[in-house]
């Protein structure tokens, strides 16, 4: 939008035939730090209204749905002032009056609050387990411990679900810091594991923003020290990083990602001049509108209540998953 030119083309059938197996984003598009200032999103509205697009359906995080609302907020002096420059004709005022703005949430980390599920965590979860497998082969046949890192910067949702579905001894996520001296903990709890199982290994996985009680970072180095030194343990870090964003989309992101696009298309339909902006959400397995803005607030309220370290009400905030834990 704010480039213009060859970067704004109508598509067709064709331009969609063929890639909903494909990962990743088939435009090409990022984020554009020129959108978060006025002048960058008055570029953008001058190149939408020369095409006369009015609708605009924006996939992304907080970040960019934020920035969406606040683009259609501003819309109408946008337009006002881009008249006033003589950079557009005054009959655009008129037909290109109102802009409506639907979100579609894609993020792999699964922290967008007022959906179950954000598109992509599926097919990232998919090759967190797998590399969990493929780890544990070699965990087993040496009797080593394995220690590895997974995306989740301010949300451990990843980490959290891997961890269940591959019997993770532990698992640290930032919502849900451990109690007390976390180091004696673990290993006290790796000492009573091995007792009641005779484990041949153990596999811990750390969030990138885990923390504990006092909001001090916890390390996949961190917690390979400890291992070593206090229990002997023979300790291995892998840290999955990109990986865990990339490959085919998993069967079942494919159907929400159309179910998503499709009510979106729809809730665009339905949009009159004074219809709020609203975001596609996954309500159990039911397709919903939410106001955006209500989601977005509540998504940064997260962040807030993390920096106030009052992880309860993270928890309650993180909505249905937050049952996990």
């Amino acid at each position: 939008m704010v480039d213009g030119g060859d970067n704004i083309v109508l598509a067709t059938w064709g331009s969609t035939s063929n890639i909903i197996h494909i990962g990743g984003t088939n435009i090409g598009s990022a984020r554009c730090t020129d959108f978060k200032d006025r002048p960058g999103r008055l570029r953008a509205a001058k190149n939408l209204t020369r095409h006369g697009i009015t609708n605009l359906i924006a996939i992304g995080g907080d970040g960019s749905l934020t920035g969406a609302n606040i683009f259609r907020q501003e819309w109408p002096s946008l337009l006002r002032e881009l008249v006033d420059k003589g950079e557009i004709p005054a009959d655009k005022m008129q037909c290109c009056a109102h802009l409506n703005i639907v979100g579609l949430v894609g993020s792999i980390d699964n922290d967008f609050c007022g959906t179950d599920m954000t598109i992509g965590v599926d097919s990232a979860l998919h090759r967190i387990t797998e590399a969990v497998d493929k780890i544990l082969t070699t965990a087993v046949s040496h009797k080593r411990a394995f220690v590895l890192e997974i995306m989740g910067r301010m949300c451990g949702y990843l980490p959290l679900v891997a961890g269940i579905s591959s019997e993770a001894t532990t698992i640290f996520i930032p919502e849900d810091p451990p109690q007390g001296d976390w180091r004696q903990s673990l290993c006290d709890h790796i000492r009573e594991r091995s007792k009641s199982d005779a484990r041949r290994t153990h596999l811990v996985l750390v969030a990138e923003g885990a923390i504990d009680r006092m909001g001090n970072s916890i390390r996949c180095v961190d917690v390979q020290r400890v291992l070593t030194e206090r229990m002997n343990m023979d300790v291995r870090v892998t840290v999955l990083g990109h990986v865990q964003r990339g490959g085919k989309a998993s069967a079942f992101d494919r159907i929400i990602a159309t179910r998503m696009g499709t009510e979106a298309v729809f809730a665009l339909m339905d949009a009159k001049p004074d219809t709020p902006a609203c975001v596609i959400c996954l309500d159990g397995m039911d397709i919903v509108r939410t106001p955006l803005m209500k989601a977005v607030e509540a998504t940064k309220m997260v962040g807030h209540k993390m920096n106030e370290q009052n992880f309860e009400e993270v928890v309650r905030l993180r909505g249905r998953w937050g049952h996990f834990l």
